[in-house]
């Protein structure tokens, strides 16, 4: 049998602010909180009594909320000599009493699945299917999350679904399905669709991202490692995006045109404007692999971004020690840069300048980054030379073995 009592949530309440009066529904170590549609400052309220105190109309809402409970707790009664609670959640209990006592229908409202949907087609194609990634996986946890309220996403519920994705997502993935989760909750407050907010005390804490870079000799042996001949391009895309001070795939594969020795793109990420200077090693890459449709011609074979950046990678790992066996001559690969990637050259740039004593603060610059001093900002944006200067640094220290001075 399920057990009820008052709840003030405060969980989003501003010092000074009115908090929602509700019941809490506990059943087989669940729990869901049902609203009344009374609101209460925390001082007019008795926690030890289950009552309002100190307000001259104090016993009109006491006896108001008695009702409301007592409503409640005879249903349940009802339910379960029916035994209709054996198969029911504390959901499907809440969402029921809500229909049958208080006239809510949640499928005429807004339900937690309906707005974070609402919110995923607001985004940009890539990131909505990221929230539908999210959807999926809350889908997954639980079968009737279509009547999930934002009442129902609470604490308990975020420490489970995280123990859920846990089974099959290192930390750093389902905190994007947590995030996404936080972002929706975000939106709906600003929009006064609720006032519940459980991250309040739920923290997403990030792990650590394990280094993803390559050494000074390792970038010059991939650099000069005799590879195969369908491996050139994809090798030199690699060089390409060390050069462009580790630009994004995708904005790679956007480039349109070299204009007064430099690139200017809109990043796909940030949507910042960013310029870099075109290094004349760079500029033999861009000659060597010129495109019709795009700068490149990685354009030109690929239909989007993500199938070149696919095959790169793939390609990218596959250097090293080719060696055919049998009649068939199957080829047979011993990876001499195992895990690197495309973005291994942005990581790899930004700790070799690291290491050359160039200033966190251009490093940012370089890398796109928002520095937090913002008048640091400005002047570096203001001296385009000093990033121009610190790529010149980093590639002659890698190309041709010059350490130069900053």
């Amino acid at each position: 049998m399920p057990t009820t009592k008052y709840y003030l949530d405060t969980r989003n309440v501003k010092k000074g602010e009115e908090a929602p009066l509700k019941i809490s529904i506990s059943h087989h170590g669940s729990t869901a909180l049902l609203p009344i549609d009374v609101r209460l400052s925390p001082q007019y309220w008795d926690k030890r009594l289950g009552k309002v105190i100190i307000l001259p109309n104090k016993i009109a809402i006491n006896n108001y909320i008695a009702q409301r409970k007592l409503e409640v707790d005879n249903l349940l009664m009802k339910m379960a000599g029916s035994g209709e609670l054996k198969t029911m959640s504390v959901t499907d209990i809440k969402n029921f009493i809500r229909q049958s006592i208080m006239g809510a229908d949640i499928k005429e409202g807004v339900s937690f699945m309906q707005y974070f949907m609402s919110v995923a087609e607001k985004k940009s194609k890539s990131t909505k299917a990221v929230y539908v990634h999210t959807a999926n996986r809350i889908r997954a946890f639980m079968s009737e999350c279509d009547t999930l309220s934002f009442d129902d996403v609470d604490l308990k519920w975020l420490c489970d679904f995280e123990a859920f994705c846990a089974r099959t997502a290192c930390k750093n993935a389902r905190n994007i399905h947590l995030r996404n989760i936080r972002a929706v909750f975000n939106d709906a407050i600003d929009n006064d669709v609720t006032t519940c907010y459980p991250f309040r005390r739920f923290k997403i804490r990030p792990e650590e991202t394990r280094k993803r870079s390559l050494s000074v000799e390792d970038l010059r042996k991939l650099f000069e490692y005799p590879v195969e001949p369908y491996a050139e391009l994809y090798r030199g895309m690699f060089k390409l995006i060390f050069m462009l001070i580790g630009i994004n795939a995708a904005d790679l594969y956007s480039l349109k045109q070299v204009e007064n020795g430099r690139i200017e793109y809109r990043r796909a990420k940030t949507h910042r404007l960013y310029s870099v200077k075109v290094e004349p090693e760079a500029m033999e890459i861009i000659n060597k692999y010129r495109g019709e449709k795009g700068l490149l011609c990685i354009a030109d074979r690929w239909s989007d971004h993500r199938n070149f950046l696919h095959q790169c990678n793939k390609a990218l790992q596959r250097i090293g020690q080719v060696e055919r066996k049998g009649l068939g001559g199957k080829k047979i690969i011993e990876p001499e840069f195992e895990g690197v990637t495309t973005y291994v050259a942005r990581h790899s740039w930004a700790t070799i300048a690291a290491e050359l004593d160039i200033p966190d603060a251009v490093i940012s610059q370089a890398l796109g980054h928002s520095s937090s001093n913002k008048t640091t900002e400005i002047y570096i944006k203001r001296n385009q030379t000093k990033v121009d200067k610190a790529n010149r640094i980093v590639l002659d220290w890698v190309l041709y073995d010059i350490k130069g001075r900053w």
